[in-house]
């Protein structure tokens, strides 16, 4: 009956998420790890309504990080972990997160179009100087129009 009820609260709280009203949604989702202490995906989405809402990024990342320990054969929860690690600013990880799904799941659409958007970033221009600097950014930008404009005049 529980494991019903759970399951309700859930989807219920996914769909809200999925429409943009997180708030909302945090209510169901933080609801149904408490009816069901099982199942991953539970916890799981959790932290990605966490994440979105009250912006507590430990507390979503320790969430999405041990589902993912605990069950490494969804590649849902290797998006989910991705997506609480980009607006925490750990871009790094979350790239590495999504390389380390595509081990598992080298086919999967969303794993590979996630990864594709968050692309590679190149080192600073000055490497001695933080890469927020001025001459950093603005070297990087001048970088990035160079290299555009020499990618279309090689077609």
């Amino acid at each position: 009956m529980a494991e019903d009820s759970a399951l309700a609260e859930f989807k219920y709280g996914i769909k809200l998420l999925r429409s943009g009203h997180s708030a909302k949604a945090l209510e169901y989702l933080r609801h149904a790890p408490e009816l069901e202490q099982e199942n991953p995906y539970y916890l799981s989405f959790l932290g990605v309504a966490v994440a979105r809402v009250q912006r507590k990024w430990p507390a979503a990342r320790e969430f999405c990080e041990t589902t993912l320990s605990s069950k490494r054969s969804e590649a849902q929860l290797y998006l989910n972990l991705a997506e609480v690690s980009v607006p925490a600013g750990r871009c790094d990880d979350a790239v590495a997160v999504l390389d380390r799904g595509l081990i598992y799941f080298n086919t999967d659409t969303q794993i590979r179009r996630a990864r594709a958007n968050l692309g590679r970033r190149c080192f600073p221009v000055l490497p001695f100087l933080e890469r927020g600097h001025f001459l950093n950014r603005t070297l990087g930008k001048l970088r990035h129009r160079v290299s555009g404009r020499l990618g279309r005049s090689e077609n």
